[in-house]
């Protein structure tokens, strides 16, 4: 006899609103259906009503965890309209606010995923590390979410002490190799509980176009950092971890190896970071084109297309953050696992659901 169950849209396993209706035969899923439309909030609508200066402050708040990285790639766009050069010392910048940014992003949610698999002490520990990162948002930027660091052209801000924020993220970094990687790489209660758990194999994640550690979980080394450098990533080393298992620990193990690659990021962007200016020439206007940005956020790409009539305001602005291709798989991972698997299979993609229900 199978029964179907509706989980959300308003649901304690659930980060945001978003409805996952599983059909089950004892405790095992059959089937699954995916419903998002929950929270839309018009933000392209009100970005072609807005000035180009305006939108930065209006695309930072599509997402509270990866803000930088959407007025980062809208600047991006716009810099490739009019045809702006950045500053060195402003990419730089820019690569360590976006790394700091990671930090945080995968702290939080390693966090949760620590709190689903029902670890309640690595819980806090992810917490008190990411309340160190957002301590190093603070002193760059003033803020622990929302930074307002990126214009068009460059950065609002400098790093005024960067010794000061080499040493935090080095002892960010020591008690993350310390603590967490061990964890969650060879932790047995971690292990017994994802491993072979929501499994997505390499062709089905090439199928459905999956991003970011979701793909290098199943064994994709699919990262615009390397693949179309953007910002000062192309004068920095760093690694691209990648799993093959493609199951909730191999995506737990590529989000644990991105923590100490972004730490390395930060560390060397801080050692390079030449003198300078931090903003280009003013623009003028925005000529009539249009143009292409993509990034690397922490859930992986996220696209930006911007149009220009001609006037201050945007003609169209497009966005696709990455949660828009990575949901859709949840229903082929919650197939025939069981029914108290599915909020840690949900949870192991990082889906950002107010994201995509722009």
């Amino acid at each position: 006899m199978s029964y179907t169950i509706p989980i959300g849209p308003y649901h304690p396993a659930l980060e945001e609103p978003y409805k996952i209706e599983v059909t089950c035969e004892g405790e095992t899923v059959r089937e699954a259906t995916l419903h998002i439309g929950f929270n839309f909030r018009g933000v392209e609508w009100l970005a072609e009503r807005r000035n180009y200066v305006q939108n930065i402050a209006l695309l930072e708040r599509i997402c509270g965890i990866c803000s930088g990285v959407h007025t980062l790639t809208f600047c991006l766009a716009v810099e490739r309209l009019v045809g702006l050069a950045v500053p060195e010392r402003a990419q730089y910048i820019r690569v360590i606010m976006a790394e700091l940014e990671r930090l945080h992003s995968h702290l939080l949610w390693a966090g949760i995923a620590a709190e689903v698999i029902g670890f309640q002490t690595l819980f806090m520990t992810c917490f008190a590390l990411r309340e160190r990162v957002m301590d190093v948002l603070e002193v760059i930027s003033g803020n622990r979410v929302n930074y307002a660091m990126n214009c068009i052209g460059g950065v609002n801000r400098d790093i005024a002490g960067p010794e000061r924020v080499l040493a935090a993220v080095q002892a960010i970094e020591a008690e993350v190799s310390r603590t967490l990687i061990p964890i969650f790489t060879l932790d047995r209660t971690v292990r017994a509980r994802c491993a072979g758990v929501g499994v997505l194999t390499r062709a089905q994640a090439v199928a459905w176009g999956v991003v970011g550690p979701m793909a290098r979980a199943s064994g994709l080394a699919q990262d615009m950092r390397r693949v179309a450098p953007y910002a000062a990533y192309d004068r920095l080393a760093f690694e691209t971890p990648v799993e093959t298992s493609g199951d909730v620990l191999a995506r737990v193990v590529v989000r644990a190896l991105e923590i100490l690659e972004s730490c390395h990021l930060i560390a060397q962007a801080l050692r390079q970071m030449p003198s300078g200016p931090l903003q280009g020439p003013d623009f003028v206007e925005v000529p009539p084109g249009e143009a292409v940005a993509r990034t690397e956020a922490p859930r992986g790409e996220v696209f930006y297309y911007v149009a220009s009539d001609g006037s201050d305001t945007p003609l169209r602005v497009k966005v696709r953050t990455p949660s828009f291709v990575n949901m859709p798989p949840v229903r082929l991972l919650v197939q025939g696992a069981s029914l108290a698997d599915v909020p840690l299979i949900q949870a192991s993609i990082d889906p950002c659901y107010s994201c995509t229900d722009r």
